[in-house]
């Protein structure tokens, strides 16, 4: 699968990865392997793409009526092409579950939230069709990593407000629209605890802030933030890239303690269901699984801002740094980069002639947790 290939000489530093498999008796494999500096040369065009139809994949046509979501790569509404998503703030502290309407959401983050409280996470979840929400939520507050993400998108975030000394200057841009409180819902729970995206508040911001509902000219050029097989098709990762190993159980729980969050392949379903504080995540609207067809996971570094824990990711880098892409059971090495704030989060895979092309994934749900660097050897694939 050859598709688009970085310009110039590019030089990655790939440190030891490890991967741990399961054996038949039960006991962990390592297979962990030592990997050198690797120096790969390119083509001098920014990009080259495929003419050899051997390698391509033929899609199914799309229903009438309907696009090829640039957040999913499956047919959605045409009404809704040039509608910005939302990406929305929600708290995963236990006491906040049931979470409402995570299910409808199209990507999700897991980030960590604070140094403090064992390393607690909260998810930015991103909706498409975010007419649709009827309950989304607990909301609760944002932090400046996730005012470096939500752009990318060209999407409005939805939040509770948050630490002043550390956001207020980067939502000081017009490519950085926010919406701040929401409706609250009597759930028994304390005051913190009850804030919701409800049906009709997202229209009524929309209407009265000046903010567009539809992208802006602050959207990538690109398009698609994904490279998507084409729609019917899947990749397989043994057959398409080479070298894949098991990965059923995505165990995060070394990296993120306090929510023990992890990742487990459905085999009915082929997607990978979210665990959290040992259960799966259900939906408190209808039950449903949270689950995804990708996992993507990337390795980041972090800086702490103050003595109480709050912090910010750096998730532009010009570097190329290590990533994980999982799906149908299996995981292969990847590498992300994001140069600039507003571009796409890129990500990477060696070709058989050792140059990186564009990684291509499976249509569908898709759940990025980005891994503090300092724990990234914690991450067990099993």
């Amino acid at each position: 699968m050859k598709l688009k290939k970085l310009a110039g000489v590019l030089t990655v530093a790939m440190m030891t990865a490890s991967l741990t498999a399961c054996s038949g008796g039960g006991e962990a494999a390592d297979t962990s392997t030592e990997m050198s500096t690797r120096v790969v040369y390119m083509t001098n065009e920014s990009t080259t793409e495929a003419t050899d139809d051997d390698d391509k994949k033929e899609g199914l046509p799309v229903p009438e009526g309907m696009y090829l979501s640039e957040m999913t790569g499956e047919p959605i509404d045409e009404e809704l092409k040039n509608q910005r998503p939302v990406a929305v703030m929600v708290d995963n502290e236990m006491y906040a579950l049931d979470h409402y309407g995570t299910s409808e959401a199209d990507v999700v983050y897991e980030i960590m939230n604070s140094t403090a409280n064992d390393r607690i996470t909260r998810l930015m979840v991103l909706v498409k069709d975010w007419g649709k929400i009827e309950r989304l939520g607990s909301i609760r507050s944002t932090r400046p990593t996730n005012i470096m993400l939500y752009p990318e998108w060209n999407a409005v975030l939805c939040h509770d407000g948050g630490p002043a000394v550390h956001i207020n200057a980067y939502f000081d841009n017009d490519w950085t629209p926010h919406f701040n409180g929401f409706s609250r819902v009597n759930n028994g729970k304390s005051y913190e605890f009850t804030e919701y995206v409800v049906s009709g508040d997202l229209d009524n911001y929309f209407s009265s802030s000046g903010v567009s509902p539809e992208y802006d000219e602050h959207r990538p050029e690109d398009e698609s933030h994904f490279e998507f097989t084409p729609y019917g098709t899947t990749i397989d990762l043994e057959e398409d890239y080479g070298e894949a190993v098991d990965a059923e159980l995505v165990d995060l729980s070394g990296a993120f303690p306090h929510n023990a969050s992890q990742l487990k392949y459905n085999k009915e379903t082929e997607t990978y269901d979210y665990y959290e504080y040992g259960d799966p995540h259900k939906d408190g609207e209808d039950e449903e699984i949270l689950s995804f067809k990708n996992v993507i996971l990337q390795d980041i570094t972090f800086n702490e801002l103050d003595d109480n824990g709050y912090l910010m990711y750096h998730v532009t880098t010009s570097e190329y740094k290590k990533g994980y892409y999982i799906t149908n059971g299996k995981a292969i090495e990847i590498f992300w980069t994001n140069p600039e704030w507003l571009d796409h989060t890129r990500y990477y895979v060696y070709d058989d002639n050792g140059m990186l092309e564009e990684l291509v994934i499976n249509t569908g749900k898709t759940y990025i947790g980005l891994i503090p660097d300092d724990s990234w050897d914690t991450v067990k694939l099993k």
